[in-house]
């Protein structure tokens, strides 16, 4: 198959030296048998004379009429500066590496409009995202989550890093194999994926206590209220003990070991939620499966001072300390952060991953992306809970973070705003071939219009600090059409979000969960 491109940003380290050349295959070399002049594709490498005017050792550029050959889910060939053929899937606007979602919790679209009546905090929200939580059955969460990852599709996600935790039954018992068995959960969020055509790194988490305590702990890192147990509606995210996660989700990866849409990651889900100890055997299942760890980092100040009171450190350094940081894990928000976080988190190559739409809705606060990234600290971007499902909208969030955090505008180019929405993401989901148009990646592709309301007569290089969910016209996930003309192909993606938010919500309010749970400021 073969798509002509009217505009595809490239990366600059493997453009082609002239219109009508190939562009290289996998960085480091060139495509063999390509015609015309071929660029290395080392890192640094010029790109003068690229079609569509890139300047030499750019990071990446507009360059018109290309053509994108695909066969078995991966591009095979990239050939700038020629017409259209009758063969070609014609791909207007700009095309785009696929988005990567690097953080979802796809039950939390069911909170979105339905939190903001009261006010209130991050701690009061989570009283209804625990009585929606309480109300997900397998085939509940599949309908749901299915919906959830066509309107990521629509916006142009073609990866999603789902932070799961919803594990059992809602008595904190697995299910049992007539219902799916204890990874239950976990099928239905990848059957829920592939209808919805996108790549899931499931990022499976170990979430074993319901907060920390207000007791210091001894040198030893003994203390009888270091951690609190699971509350009851936190029951169904727990395993019991970290050697009871690392068995299930070993089973989990046995499973899905030959699905090539789907990885097996870890994540923790915080330090409130898994203590020292536990953080450091997550942290080891994870460098001996050579998979992604990703753990929510101090996206309020009440988890700082948690962790200050029980342990006398920030949660960075009780990651650090648990031997939880390096260039394999993924820090989500960072929001709140000490100079000697950032300095830890930077010089261990720890990636961060900043939501800003939620990092707003929530009150959270504004992340530190600009110094994190100089400290040495990869960035990407996720939707979190979902108050948009839109990449684009994260990425220009950095950006307009940083502006309201330094008065100071264009800390992060349209370049690098691309790579946090793009091959940042994928790398941070274990997917570091992925989120390039180039020799090798994965044909995951995203035609952003140039000609709606938002986005007309714009320049194309700045796509990603205008365009948003609505402009996205075609996606292509692994080779696949997933959306055209702005359809999603599983159809009326909105009719579809509105009956299983309905059926869910329904759930919950026959339960009325809400009504049990208290509201906990600690957790």
């Amino acid at each position: 198959m073969s798509f002509w491109c009217e505009r595809v940003w490239l990366p600059g380290d493997a453009l082609a030296g002239a219109p009508g050349g190939a562009m290289a295959g996998a960085p480091g070399g060139a495509m063999a048998g390509a015609p015309g002049d071929v660029l290395a594709g080392a890192p640094g490498g010029a790109v003068a004379g690229a079609p569509g005017g890139a300047e030499a050792g750019a990071p990446g550029g507009v360059v018109e009429s290309v053509r994108v050959e695909v066969a078995e889910g991966r591009i095979v060939g990239v050939e700038p500066g020629v017409p259209a053929s009758g063969g070609d899937v014609r791909l207007g606007g700009v095309v785009l590496p696929g988005f990567a979602n690097a953080h979802s919790h796809a039950f939390h679209r069911a909170l979105r409009g339905r939190t903001h009546a009261d006010g209130g905090s991050f701690w009061t929200w989570r009283q209804g995202m625990y009585a929606l939580a309480a109300a997900l059955t397998p085939e509940r969460y599949e309908r749901l989550a299915r919906a959830v990852f066509a309107e990521m599709a629509l916006g142009g996600t073609t990866a999603v890093g789902e932070f799961h935790y919803v594990h059992h039954r809602a008595d904190g018992t697995p299910y049992p194999a007539a219902e799916g068995g204890p990874n239950a959960m976990a099928e239905a969020l990848r059957s829920a994926a592939r209808h919805a055509g996108v790549h899931l790194t499931l990022l499976d988490t170990c979430y074993l206590h319901g907060g920390l305590g207000t007791t210091r702990v001894d040198a030893a890192g003994v203390g009888p209220e270091r951690h609190k147990p699971l509350a009851p509606e936190q029951a169904r995210f727990g395993d019991g003990t970290v050697e009871a996660w690392a068995r299930r989700v070993d089973a989990l990866r046995a499973a899905w070991a030959d699905d090539d849409r789907v990885l097996v990651g870890a994540a923790a889900h915080s330090v409130r939620a898994v203590a020292p100890p536990e953080l450091a055997a997550v942290a080891r299942w994870a460098r001996e499966a050579g998979a992604p760890l990703h753990v929510h980092l101090s996206e309020q100040p009440g988890e700082n001072e948690a962790a200050l009171a029980a342990f006398g450190v920030t949660p960075t350094r009780l990651l650090h300390d648990a031997g939880a940081l390096g260039p394999g894990t993924t820090a989500v928000h960072a929001v709140h952060l000490t100079d000697a976080d950032v300095a830890l988190l930077g010089a261990s190559g720890t990636g961060v991953c900043l939501c800003p739409t939620t990092e707003r809705d929530l009150a959270d606060g504004i992340a530190p992306g600009l110094r994190l990234l100089r400290a040495g600290s990869p960035l990407s971007v996720g939707t979190d809970q979902h108050v948009g499902a839109d990449v684009l909208a994260e990425a220009r969030g950095v950006e307009e973070h940083e502006r309201l955090a330094t008065g100071r505008r264009g800390a992060f180019d349209p370049a690098t705003l691309v790579e946090l929405a793009t091959s940042a993401g994928h790398a941070a989901l274990g997917r570091p071939l992925a989120g390039r148009i180039a020799v090798g990646a994965p044909a995951d592709l995203v035609a952003v219009r140039l000609d709606t309301v938002r986005t007309a007569g714009i320049d194309p290089a700045q796509v990603v600090l205008v365009a948003g969910a609505a402009d996205v016209s075609d996606v292509v996930a692994g080779g696949e059409i997933v959306v055209r003309g702005g359809e999603h192909r599983a159809g009326d993606v909105a009719r579809m979000l509105a009956e299983a938010i309905e059926e869910t919500w329904s759930a919950a309010e026959s339960l009325a969960v809400g009504a049990t749970v208290a509201p906990r400021t600690d957790s």
